[in-house]
């Protein structure tokens, strides 16, 4: 009789052949152009990963661009600045559209290029040669400049505000004609060129006059400016009511250090600012940074600040569906996900790990979703018992203290099966490097097993969550497998509508994006 492993028409039949080897070398499914495009664009920070460096990630970006036409190009950098909250890639794919179709990089410019960080970002790739021109060119430098004019002081001293290139850089570059006589005056205090000190905006001026007495009021320039003199306790309780959301919630050990929640009224205020809904609503901060904010405040920081940002998580993550059925999430607590989220890069490494980002979806699906299973996995399923009823930060930190071990993506898989579950949705947050599956002849062990759980349970559909930029899945794309990438409010979004059948696939979404 022939061999049942090899022939078996019940698990072979449809299975596509694996097509590309990952970076753990292990046997996978290769990106199309578009999916490959979108991944990148909403988990790439060009910056090295733990499989591979910035360059190699810059050269995939760069590539999967060409492989598609410029109008996905457009699409894919738009989704990933609006939905993902991306700043590099945004940028990089702004900048390449410069050269791949200049009349389409306008529209792109001006939905991507949002602040003056991401301006700056945009003059940096431009001038590095790496999307085929070492200058700005006509159009480029007109786009910067109209983005220049129209911007206003508070949003231009909030673009002075960086270096490599500064602001002062970009004016010098582009030479832009200022409309008024303050605007021409703040341009040259910006460069150091002689200028009208009568003309200064109000906001220099007070600045300037503030430097030569800085115990007066505060002037109304951005937070960063003041920290390098000698404030007094009541000045940083001050700048804690002024800075911006996201500067708030990363400068609490400093306001602590340097007393400013010891003046009356800035506790409460603190507390009030950072656990506003409609704030939370506008900013949308990414839910796995007020997680790790939670865990670095220090014991100077009052109790009712750092409750604050508990309730400020829990806001954030408002848009966490509820799927239907039976509910299985698992998050990949492998050697690998200890890596940072955002790549390694000198003095700019963020200390959230890919192990935090995937136990940080898994608790706020398990909070929404009670009845869901969690089963985290690196060689095989990790027993633990969760309390649905927890709050998110305390069963994320339970499964990010977990780590270690190879990848075997397929393991809650097969799990399922051998317990013959009933199963209607599963969630996979990974970083996709499997290695450890059984290997089998054609598909990847992960299509396997999600084949042998289709066949007891026709409707299930399973949501593959990539977080880090390499390429490749252990799950081909089809009418019930979406892969999505990236670990920000836009993954839900994406999981909602593909578990309700309101899209096929992610790319689809990523299609749908206006420019």
């Amino acid at each position: 009789m022939a061999n049942k492993t090899l022939f078996s028409a019940a698990f072979s039949r449809f299975l596509p052949r694996t097509d590309a080897v990952n970076e753990a070398g292990g046997a996978a499914y290769a990106y199309g152009p578009e999916a490959k495009l979108a991944q990148l664009a909403a988990t790439g920070t060009l910056s090295d990963g733990f499989y591979s460096g910035a360059d190699a990630q810059l050269a995939d970006v760069l590539s999967a661009a060409r492989a598609v036409s410029p109008d996905f190009v457009a699409k894919a950098a738009v989704y990933a600045r609006k939905s993902g909250a991306m700043k590099d890639m945004p940028a990089l794919l702004a900048a390449y559209l410069t050269v791949a179709d200049p009349d389409l990089a306008v529209p792109v410019f001006g939905r991507v290029i949002d602040n003056g960080r991401m301006l700056r970002n945009f003059v940096q790739i431009m001038r590095s040669g790496q999307v085929g021109r070492r200058s700005l060119g006509s159009r480029p430098k007109r786009l910067v400049r109209e983005w220049l004019e129209k911007a206003s002081m508070p949003q231009l001293m909030a673009a002075a505000t960086g270096n490599d290139p500064s602001l002062a850089d970009i004016v010098r570059i582009v030479h832009p004609a200022p409309a008024s006589a303050d605007r021409r005056a703040f341009y040259g205090w910006l460069i150091g060129k002689p200028y009208d000190v009568a003309a200064l905006p109000a906001e220099i001026a007070a600045f300037e006059a503030w430097k030569r007495d800085p115990k007066g009021a505060l002037p109304p320039v951005p937070f960063e400016w003041l920290t390098a003199f000698p404030l007094t306790a009541g000045q940083w309780a001050e700048l804690a009511g002024r800075m911006g959301w996201q500067a708030l919630r990363m400068n609490l050990n400093t306001l602590a250090r340097n007393g400013a929640f010891d003046v009356k009224g800035a506790t409460a205020k603190v507390a009030s600012r950072l656990a506003d809904a409609d704030t939370i609503a506008r900013v949308r901060p990414a839910p796995y940074q007020l997680m790790v904010a939670m865990g670095q405040v220090g014991e100077a920081v009052p109790l009712r600040v750092q409750a604050a940002l508990e309730e400020a998580l829990e806001l954030s993550l408002a848009t966490v569906p509820v799927l239907a059925g039976h509910v299985v999430v698992c998050p990949d607590v492998s050697g690998s996900m200890s890596s940072a989220a955002t790549g390694y890069r000198k003095g700019a490494t963020s200390v959230v790990r890919c192990i935090d980002i995937a136990a940080l979806v898994a608790a706020a699906v398990l909070r929404t979703n009670r009845r869901a299973r969690v089963m985290p996995f690196d060689v095989d399923v990790v027993g633990m018992a969760l309390d649905p009823k927890a709050r998110v930060a305390v069963n994320a930190a339970r499964l990010a203290a977990i780590g270690g071990g190879g990848t075997n993506v397929s393991a809650p898989l097969a799990r399922l099966n051998a317990e013959r579950a009933k199963v209607d949705t599963v969630v996979i947050v990974s970083d996709n490097e499997s290695w450890i599956d059984p290997t089998r002849r054609g598909a990847t062990a992960t299509m396997i097993e999600w084949n042998k759980l289709k066949a007891r349970n026709p409707g299930a559909k399973l949501i593959c969550i990539d977080i880090q930029p390499y390429g490749t899945t252990q799950a081909k794309d089809r009418q019930d497998i979406m892969n999505v990438g990236g670990f920000t409010d836009a993954v839900f979004d994406a999981m909602a509508r593909f578990a309700s059948g309101e899209t096929r696939d992610w790319v689809e979404i990523v299609n749908e994006t206006e420019v």
